[in-house]
Parts: C-alpha cells; structure tokens; sequence
C-alpha cells in the first residue's frame, strides 16, 4: 500500500491559486436567488466550513462549485480553473460526498469503489492498487469483499468517503457527511478525514448542521443566510466578537436568527428522507 504521506495526483498540477475562489457568485431557480452575489475565498490545505440553516444556499454553492450546477453569473475558479470555462478539468481535481447516498448496496465495498475509479479514469494499470489504498485509508480493508448492503451506517459513510478519495483529490467536497450518524461513527469519518489533510495538505470544504464539529474541524467557517455570507472568521474569532463564554451555535443564532433545533426539524429530516437506504443499512 502506499504511504498515507503521499501527495495527491491532482494536487501535483495545482499552482498556487486559491483552492476556491467566488467572486459575485449568484444562482436562481426560476424567480428564486439561491445565491445573492456572495465572495468567498479559501485557501490551499484549509478545513473550511460552509454553515448555516436550510435552504441558506450552501449545497446550491457547493454545486455550482464542482460543476454540478451551471454558474450563472460571476466568476468561480478551483485551484485557478474557470468553472465555466474548464469544467473537466475542475472535476479532474475533486472528491464529492453529497448528502444523497451514492453507494450501490448490491455491490462490494471494493466494487463500489471500483466502479468511481473507473468513473475519474484511474490508469487501470494503478486501479486494483488505489482503490485497496482508499479502502485501507478508510478502515475498511477488512469488510472490502462484503457487499456494501452489510456496512452499518458509519461504514457506508467511510465507504463514499473512500469512493471520493480513489482519484487522490486536491479538493474534497462534503456536503452533511455525517448527518444521521451516530457520535462514535460521526468521530471516526472526520478522524480520518483531518488525518488525511494533516497528511496531504488537501483542501476540505464542508457543510453541516453541527457546530460542535465546525468549531473543533475548520480552519475558517462562513454563516450563510438567504444567500449571503453574514459573517466569516475563524471558529475563535466569530466566538470573540460576541464576548466570552459563546460557543459557535451562539454565533450561529446570532447571524442567522435560526435555532439549530429547527433547522435540524427541518434540513436534516429533509436530508435523512433522501438517505432512506443508509437508515437500512445502519
């Protein structure tokens, strides 16, 4: 197996731009801003966390950010690549963990994994290699020739987790990656995933609803709200600027006027109807 130490193949190419770069962002669904002309910058080798409640235009940024979602108007750049104008070569450069789940429950974990290195173009002289790499790197060696249909919930989650990581990304997108888990599975996903950045120095951009993990996870974190960014800072500086004793969800309420017990009632509902089949397999 190769060294855990070893720089991803994607970030071989990058130069020294911004790992993400938006500039007057904005994105409508029909008579709907999504995205409100928002500007965000996060650098090379950060944990950045995009948060805020539902429906505050973190998965629409995400999206256009990976190409899922055509940009409409402003400029998006990842590791210098022009979203509009080099989307190939953008999705060359990332890992993608959305919220829907993306496994094939009838498939091995190593078949599932697989099936994404053949997806990213993986040489198939190094495919049987990666893919045993990223499955090792999330734990799952062991359980690699059971079908995915066996993996409890934390598993599943490693499993995408592994599916993203076969191509080596320089930037690892995680949309609500662990919502729906429980604490010791939810622990050991982000374990390997600050693992891996600490090792690779790759970029993470994340969203979720817990600020507990935001504020031990992320280098920098954005609250969105209604499509704009409200604030920006570190996890210590957002807490500073509203006094002692304030705890990120503090900040959370103050920026957004939302309860995180609300936005969960809502957004995590939402996203655990969309992962009926993981409940399944938890």
């Amino acid at each position: 197996m190769r060294a855990v130490s070893e720089v991803p193949d994607a970030a071989l190419d990058a130069t020294k731009a911004k790992a993400v770069s938006c500039r007057g962002l904005v994105h409508r669904f029909g008579d709907q801003v999504a995205v409100d002309g928002i500007d965000l910058v996060v650098d090379q080798g950060q944990i950045f966390g995009l948060l805020g409640p539902n429906g505050a235009g973190k998965t629409t940024t995400i999206r256009v950010v990976n190409t899922l979602l055509p940009l409409q108007q402003g400029d998006v750049r990842v590791l210098g690549h022009d979203v509009r104008r080099e989307p190939m070569a953008v999705r060359r450069l990332l890992g993608y963990v959305p919220q829907q789940l993306s496994i094939e429950a009838a498939l091995t974990g190593r078949e599932n994994v697989s099936w994404f290195a053949r997806l990213f173009d993986v040489p198939r002289r190094e495919r049987r290699a990666r893919v045993a790499d990223a499955l090792e790197l999330m734990g799952l060696g062991d359980a690699a020739d059971r079908m995915a249909g066996t993996y409890s919930g934390g598993m599943v989650r490693r499993l995408e987790l592994a599916q993203a990581l076969v191509n080596r990304p320089a930037l690892l997108v995680l949309d609500e990656p662990t919502v729906g888990l429980d604490p010791v599975a939810r622990d050991g996903v982000w374990q390997r995933v600050a693992e891996l950045r600490e090792s690779t120095n790759m970029t993470v951009l994340l969203t979720t609803h817990y600020m507990e993990e935001a504020d031990a996870l992320c280098d920098r974190v954005a609250l969105m709200h209604l499509g704009h960014i409200q604030a920006e800072g570190t996890p210590d500086e957002l807490k500073a600027s509203l006094g002692p004793d304030t705890s990120l969800e503090d900040v959370f309420r103050h920026y957004t006027g939302a309860d995180l017990d609300e936005t969960e009632k809502g957004g995590i509902r939402a996203i655990r109807s969309t992962r009926r089949t993981a409940s399944r397999l938890g």
